[in-house]
């Protein structure tokens, strides 16, 4: 980076910080440029997105209020468009498509939204809002709520893969979605021909916390710790053996040595990444392609996040995504 003070070179740099919001202070890892001559600091747009959703996500968190994506998937549930969404939760005529876009709720709008993630909830919203809307109209939108069901994922398979159902710091506030998950894992396999768990250990924590590093969210929803192999995530085993549609062959490699491979016939589904997800998952790929699962692996055991954590048996924070080295 080109200091915009001297025209010389500048140096990334974080340090923990503090930021008011909404009357409360949040810790969070404030990231900056450093001119190197002159030691003045500054940020760009993209970095001053990062350090505001650190605080964001603490608040979301914090206040059961709902995600972006999640308010998305909200209104894509009842195929309405968002100006109608708000007239029927009584916000202001623009405020569903804010929230969609990033602006944060009110507590109370916030429980709000996550509540009418429940059809029927939804339905009283609605029919409280009746006189708003012509009768075809509105008889359509009822029709639509009544054919919907209280539909969610497997709670069971969902705590078998991610051990704690919950966005916070520990899973780098992503979304917990086992569809998700194995579209990462199948765009992967895909991509690499095949991988093995060695190597796809690797392949998600560098996922993961290249994610938190550049947009301050991750992807999968897993959690990590530290093993003497390197960072993998909690219950790794668990992650390949309950997703459909991908299979464990056992290969050997030579001298009495066998590996177990994840392949699969099926191709990931693009649409349920966001345009930066796919850069993201690119990048990595084309960081890595070369590599083996031992050179990845010895990679891992570079960075701070696996020195400071190895063998402690605690979870992996994910703010030492900033301290990433190999990306």
């Amino acid at each position: 980076m080109k200091s915009p003070f001297t025209g010389g070179n500048a140096t990334f740099k974080f340090e923990p910080s503090e930021l008011t919001y909404r009357k409360e202070v949040f810790k969070f890892i404030h990231l900056f440029y450093e001119c190197d001559e002159t030691k003045e600091r500054f940020t760009t747009t993209e970095i001053d997105e990062i350090n505001i959703a650190q605080v964001y996500n603490q608040y979301r968190a914090k206040y059961g209020i709902p995600f972006p994506d999640e308010v998305v998937l909200i209104r894509k549930k009842f195929d309405l468009p968002a100006i109608k969404m708000s007239r029927i939760l009584g916000f202001g005529d623009n405020q569903y498509r804010l929230y969609e876009n990033g602006d944060m709720p009110s507590e109370a709008n916030g429980k709000i939204l996550m509540s009418i993630k429940n059809p029927m909830i939804f339905k009283t919203f609605l029919l409280n809002s009746r006189n708003q809307f012509a009768q075809d109209e509105f008889d359509k939108m009822l029709k639509k709520i009544d054919s919907e069901k209280v539909v969610e994922e497997d709670l069971t398979q969902k705590i078998l893969i991610f051990s704690e159902l919950r966005r916070d710091i520990t899973n780098g506030y992503a979304a917990q979605s086992v569809d998700k998950l194995k579209n990462i894992l199948l765009y992967y396999i895909e991509r690499f021909h095949g991988v093995f768990f060695t190597m796809m250990n690797k392949l998600l924590f560098y996922t993961d916390f290249y994610s938190y590093k550049v947009r301050g969210e991750a992807m999968t929803g897993l959690a990590y710790k530290a093993i003497q192999r390197g960072p993998v995530p909690v219950r790794w085993d668990r992650v390949y053996s309950y997703c459909d549609d991908i299979e464990q062959d056992i290969i050997h490699i030579g001298d009495d040595i066998e590996g177990t491979k994840l392949e699969s016939s099926v191709h990931f589904d693009k649409s349920v990444f966001t345009d930066k997800e796919l850069v993201i998952l690119d990048t990595v790929y084309n960081h890595f392609r070369t590599m083996s699962a031992c050179q990845i692996s010895e990679l891992s055991h570079k960075e701070d996040v696996w020195q400071k954590y190895n063998d402690s048996k605690e979870i992996i924070d994910f703010n030492m995504a900033f301290s990433l080295k190999a990306m």
